[in-house]
């Protein structure tokens, strides 16, 4: 019977092996994919579960487990399954004694950054092989915590899907339990819901067997294993990830902290701005300024001011800059502000000289409040070396990047080229004190104290117009070179048209574009009178109503905009000086001293070359720039009365002559016989012109009291205690000079003003500093505004009046002259004229081709207001004398009553008038008529020195005496005396030589001397 059953069961065994091994066919094909994919790792990893729902991890190759599935299965013997269990353990335990190091993949135990308490590999070592990790060589491993869960997890899932019956082995006829090993109770594939031990061959068929078709596709997409340890590598990456971003995030924060540290030591922040401490203006005093040394006496420390000029001889007494003495080691040049300042900036120089080029090129600098403990400016790592010079004539600005508070500075030289001569400069700031400085001003106008450009000009100068449309008139005078309009502003209570009495007045300013001052000065007066007009002060309202005032404020405006540029203190002497042709305007207009002086020379003066308005030589054009050509159009265009240009540099008023003439010989002149010719003063001022002293102008008086009142109106230009801003006073104290005495020019404006038009002009020279800081202008104006108010009355001095004929027409171009002044006016077109004159009497004379002269006797005095003298001439018999003058050659006749004429001198007449008598007899009576007029003049100088003053004066071929006066005879000078070698200012009337047996006409009168 026991034969039977084995032989049975051996039946259904093979049976069973048959149609599992056509199964097994099919799932091996379908399993290949895996079992490659698991080769490629290295291992087959395969989970199982013990009785306590342990878990181990069977790392073997995967061809052994693909052998152990595709082996058909036969039923076994008790024996022969203990005996393969035991081999299988004796294997197992050789293979842990061999197999000490981790395990080939290193998946299943990465190192875990986070340190989760469940992970079962806390340490990142993959290699070192842990102690924990020698149980593994037996069967069965500590509990872990966490594969329970999962197998836990995966029980549970199969329930819910109704898996669990998918893997139970389908055995027919065969019902009986096989034989489990210990310690395998639940495997996967097998029966989840019963508690059996199964064998390991069974834990290698069974699932293959029954669920070969789910095996690939559920494992695959539900590998806890693979998940868990993506879900840990994913975890690390993150970490790592997290790590990385957080680091760059701390080197880009780091890296935009040290660029910003290094852009706050690399750019500085914007050092403070301050404005000049006042070497250059000289508000710093001269005892404010020490030095270490001196090379000569002149070229001490006060000589160390920006911008300093030296004088035209360097071995003079005055140097261009401070020079140290080359013997000396220690170099120093201090300032003392006297009061604590922020000190911000230097501005260093070199030394101002036509043949040497000394300067700095580098020093330090150190601050001191009691000028004996210094402290040397440091930077963070070293003495801060600032380098200064590269020329002797621009100016280098240095700043410091944080204001130091103290009351001294030294400059302490380090090298330097050349020589050691240094001009400089101090940027300063004013700390607020209770204490009010000389330098602080409050101005009680409300101004707009600032440089303007040629825009911001145009600008402020409409804004005034707008304000002020019925006083105002804004007009160009012409271009400059470079096309940019020189602009004027008329003030006049009628603008746009000259009144009839109303003198007209000229203010300008910008000759040379780096004088700014009298530019800004200018502007502010426009608007100070704009505004005081409109606020009724009675003192602008008389000059408004009164006067036709015209204001230009840049005559160069193309070298401003250069110096403009360049802004204040950094400009040398002579940026901007010259126009962009290359003319000093001031000094490119015609020369008509010379040709004055030369007539004088040659007695043409006032017959062949008048004394006034001299006429333009020819082709002068060619040498005079377009800004000048300008000026004298405008100049004709408008009658002015009294002008002034504003200039800088210095601080004083100088009048004309601007030019000096050059001396005079006694031998080479035609005016001079005798040294018994002329009296005591005019021999006095020969003698002066001969020793090469100043020309002066018939003017001289006039013009040193307009210079006067400009000055002694000014607040500071008499305190010339100190000198004056580049040497000695040359003013005496008066704050006024001949210009010819000072710097002698050729060809200035003032003096071809006061030889070709009416105009009396001067030049005011406003300050050491041509182009001052903003900060000064409010001192400035203060300083300039009365007196630039008082010159304008100024214009009002003298005599005035209207030159009209017998019906009361005005007679243009009419002359006016004044006894005693070898200056003459002419009215203008309206026949009007102003004729400056100080306090006195005066014997005016007017005088209108074909109209009779008239003299009559005008005061002046000193009340305010020109003395009203009008003329009204009368017609004369011109037409009638020419024609006569015609006929005898254009020679002299005299008019005599016809009681007086003797029977030959009506033959003379005669034979002259009907032109029959011989050339012999002509000469002959020319001969006579010339020895008669040197008799007559001999007589008259020996009764003017015996001091009578009214003589009978008798001829030797008259019966008849002519009484006359020596006041009228000398009151004109003939325009014909040139043509007799004799005294030119000995007058005579021209018709004393041949008599008229005719009667006298009526309509002339024979008292009055024709000229």
């Amino acid at each position: 019977m026991r034969a039977e059953v084995l032989v049975v069961c051996v039946s259904l065994t093979l049976c069973c092996a048959f149609v599992c091994a056509g199964e097994d066919g099919k799932g091996t094909q379908l399993s290949k994919g895996r079992v490659q994919l698991r080769e490629a790792r290295g291992l087959v990893k395969h989970w199982r579960r013990g009785e306590e729902g342990e878990a181990t991890m069977s790392d073997e190759p995967a061809e052994v487990v693909e052998e152990e599935r595709t082996k058909p299965k036969k039923k076994k013997t008790p024996e022969e399954i203990e005996a393969a269990r035991a081999k299988k353990a004796a294997e197992k335990e050789a293979k842990a004694k061999k197999q000490k190091a981790p395990k080939p993949t290193k998946k299943p135990k990465p190192p875990k950054p986070t340190k989760k308490p469940k992970a079962p590999k806390p340490t990142k070592k993959s290699k070192a092989p842990k102690p924990t990790k020698k149980p593994k060589a037996t069967t069965t491993v500590q509990p872990d915590t966490e594969r329970p869960t999962v197998a836990e997890e995966e029980e549970k899932l199969l329930v819910e899907l109704d898996w669990d019956t998918l893997f139970r082995p389908v055995t027919p006829g065969h019902e009986s339990k096989e034989p489990v090993e210990p310690g395998r109770e639940d495997v996967p594939g097998g029966y989840p819901d019963k508690k059996e031990v199964t064998t390991t061959e069974a834990i290698m068929y069974i699932p293959e067997e029954t669920t070969a078709p789910f095996i690939g596709p559920w494992y695959e997409e539900y590998d806890y294993a693979d998940l868990a340890i993506k879900k840990q590598e994913e975890e690390e990456e993150r970490a790592r990830k997290e790590k990385a971003e957080k680091a760059e995030r701390l080197r880009k924060q780091w890296e935009e902290e040290e660029e910003e540290r290094l852009k706050q030591i690399s750019v500085p922040a914007e050092p403070k701005k301050c404005p000049p401490l006042g070497l250059e203006s000289h508000r710093v005093e001269d005892d404010q300024l020490l030095a270490s040394s001196q090379s000569h006496h002149g070229f001490t420390a006060q000589r160390g001011r920006l911008n300093m000029q030296g004088s035209d001889n360097e071995d003079d007494l005055y140097g261009g800059a401070w020079c140290a003495e080359p013997e000396e080691t220690n170099h120093w040049f201090e300032v003392d502000a006297r009061r604590e300042v922020e000190f911000s900036g230097i501005i260093t120089q070199g030394r101002n000289s036509e043949q040497l080029e000394d300067f700095v090129s580098s020093y330090y600098v150190a601050f001191s409040n009691d000028s004996r403990d210094w402290t040397v400016l440091h930077d963070g790592y070293a003495e801060w070396l600032f380098y200064g010079n590269v020329d002797k004539d621009t100016p280098v600005m240095n700043q410091l990047s944080t204001p130091v508070v103290a009351r001294y500075i030294r400059i302490l030289p380090q090298s330097w080229n050349g020589s050691l001569c240094l001009r400089a400069e101090i940027l300063a700031c004013q700390l607020p004190s209770s204490h009010r400085s000389e330098n602080e001003v409050n101005p009680s106008d409300d101004l707009d104290y600032r440089h303007h450009n040629y825009k911001e000009m145009r600008q402020m100068m409409k804004v005034i117009n707008e304000e002020c449309p019925n006083i105002t008139r804004i007009y160009n005078i012409g271009k400059s070179s470079q096309g940019l309009k020189m602009y004027a502003m008329e003030i006049s209570d009628h603008p746009g048209e000259h009144e009839t009495g109303e003198p007209e007045f000229r203010y300008t300013a910008g000759l040379h574009g780096n004088e700014a001052l009298g530019r800004e000065l200018l502007l502010l007066l426009m608007q100070f009178l704009c505004k005081e007009y409109n606020d009724d002060n009675p003192r602008v309202r008389r000059l408004v109503d009164g006067v036709r005032i015209h204001l230009v404020p840049s005559l160069n405006p193309d070298a401003y905009e250069l110096a403009y540029e360049m802004g204040s203190e950094m400009g040398n002497w002579a940026l901007g000086h010259w126009t962009e042709e290359g003319y000093d305007i001031f000094q490119n207009f015609p020369d008509l001293n010379s040709i004055l002086w030369g007539a004088e020379d040659r007695g043409w003066v006032p017959r062949i070359v008048p004394n006034h308005h001299i006429p333009l030589p020819e082709n002068v054009n060619g040498s005079l720039g377009i800004e000048t050509k300008s000026i004298i159009s405008w100049m004709e265009r408008n009658p002015f009365v009294l002008g002034a240009n504003l200039q800088g540099g210095e601080k004083m008023v100088t009048y004309p002559f601007d030019m000096q003439r050059p001396p005079v010989s006694l031998t080479d002149s035609r005016r001079w016989r005798t040294n018994a010719e002329m009296n005591e003063e005019t021999w006095a001022r020969i003698q002066r012109q001969n020793e090469g002293a100043l020309r002066e102008t018939p003017d001289d008086a006039m013009f040193r009291w307009l210079a006067m009142s400009y000055a002694h109106s000014h607040l500071t230009m008499t305190e010339t205690y100190r000198g004056s801003c580049h040497g000695d006073d040359v003013t005496g104290g008066q704050g006024i000079a001949n210009r010819a005495s000072w710097k002698p020019v050729v060809g200035s404006m003032n003096d071809f003003s006061y030889l070709h038009t009416n105009c009396f002009e001067l030049s005011i020279f406003l300050g050491c500093d041509k182009f001052p800081h903003e900060s000064e202008l409010p001192l400035e104006w203060e300083n300039n505004r009365e007196a630039l108010l008082a010159f304008i009355e100024q214009v009002h001095r003298g005599i005035k009046g209207v030159v009209r004929d017998m019906e009361g027409n005005p007679l243009p171009n009419a002359t006016v002259s004044v006894e005693g002044i070898r200056h003459d006016v002419k009215t203008a077109a309206g026949g009007d004229y102003w004729r400056l004159l100080n306090p006195g009497e005066f014997r005016v004379t007017a005088k209108a081709d074909g109209y009779t002269p008239q003299t009559r006797l005008c005061m002046v005095g000193y009340d305010s207001g020109a003395t009203s003298c009008s003329f009204t001439l009368a017609k004369s018999n011109w037409d009638r004398i020419k024609q006569i003058m015609a006929l005898n050659g254009k020679r002299p006749i005299r008019l005599v009553t016809k009681s007086s004429v003797k029977p030959t001198l009506a033959t003379v007449e005669v034979t002259s008038a009907a032109g029959t008598e011989s050339h012999a007899n002509a000469q002959t009576m020319e001969r006579l008529r010339r020895l008669r007029l040197m008799r007559l003049r001999r007589l008259r100088l020996q009764r003017m020195r015996a001091g009578r003053g009214t003589t009978a004066a008798t001829t030797t071929t008259t019966t008849t005496t002519t009484p006359t006066t020596t006041r009228e005879t000398e009151r004109t000078t003939s325009w014909y005396d040139s043509w007799f070698p004799v005294d030119s200012w000995s007058t005579e009337n021209p018709f004393d030589s041949i008599n008229f047996d005719s009667a006298p006409t009526q309509d002339y009168p024979f008292e009055y001397t024709i000229d």
